[in-house]
């Protein structure tokens, strides 16, 4: 059979293409894209450990704070180690009226709060002062209660700080042991200068009356020294402005 060249003869038909559609793809679950919760975690569990309303395992009623009891002739050495332990505990607020009794579900651990640290004042109180503050309903109350008491019988105190000040002598101690006496009698006896407590002050008067009573220290403590220490003595005196107590102490020191 011959081949007619004038027939079309059809050409095959394309073969129909698969569209290759690749499926959607969820975004990835892996850690990088889930919520980074462990900031917030920390930051949570800083604030709650930070907390005044937080009461550790040691935080019991019996805990004794400061090992010398308050009586009526010790009150500002002891109220400032008071303040230092308490502040330790993270429980100052319940003394210095920041932390005030709230309402609400607050209302439970501020009650339990406040009641330990009635307990850590009773524990540092001696037997004749106890009663009279047994009965107090705040922590806040109980500290006031002795202040009025104890702080402003300083009258007898002052005048003894004050001999003690003016009569006291090197003699045989040595530089560094009498240093330490006669800044323990003035730390004592400065804290009960009156000062400014409106925190305001912009003035340089402040700054005038607290510079005298430190160079009022240093005097007392010049004063004091043996005779071996004149000369030194001297080159202090003529220092301008003259030193804190502290830096005289360690010029003098070298000269032992």
């Amino acid at each position: 059979m011959t081949s007619n060249p004038n027939l079309l003869i059809p050409e095959d038909p394309p073969l129909p293409q698969h569209s290759t559609v690749s499926p959607t793809i969820p975004p990835s679950s892996s850690a990088n894209n889930l919520p980074n919760t462990s900031c917030n975690t920390h930051q949570e569990q800083y604030a709650s450990s930070n907390s005044p309303y937080i009461l550790n395992h040691s935080d019991t009623s019996n805990l004794i704070l400061v090992t010398e009891l308050v009586t009526d002739n010790n009150y500002v050495i002891w109220s400032r180690s008071m303040v230092l332990a308490v502040s330790i505990q993270n429980k100052l607020g319940f003394i210095d009226v920041l932390i005030t009794k709230p309402a609400g579900e607050l209302l439970p651990l501020w009650i339990w709060n406040n009641n330990v640290v009635i307990a850590w004042i009773l524990n540092s109180t001696s037997k004749g002062i106890l009663s009279s503050i047994l009965f107090t309903q705040s922590a806040r109350a109980t500290w006031i209660d002795l202040q009025d008491c104890f702080q402003k019988r300083n009258g007898p105190r002052i005048f003894q700080l004050k001999c003690g000040l003016s009569t006291l002598k090197q003699d045989q101690e040595s530089v560094t042991m009498y240093f330490a006496n006669i800044k323990s009698l003035w730390d004592e006896y400065a804290s009960y200068h009156p000062g400014c407590t409106c925190g305001k002050c912009a003035c340089s008067g402040t700054k005038s009356v607290e510079d005298f009573v430190n160079f009022e220290c240093l005097m007392y403590y010049l004063m004091g020294l043996n005779d071996d220490f004149n000369h030194a003595c001297s080159q202090v005196l003529i220092m301008d402005p003259p030193p804190a107590i502290n830096k005289a102490f360690s010029l003098i020191v070298q000269q032992e």
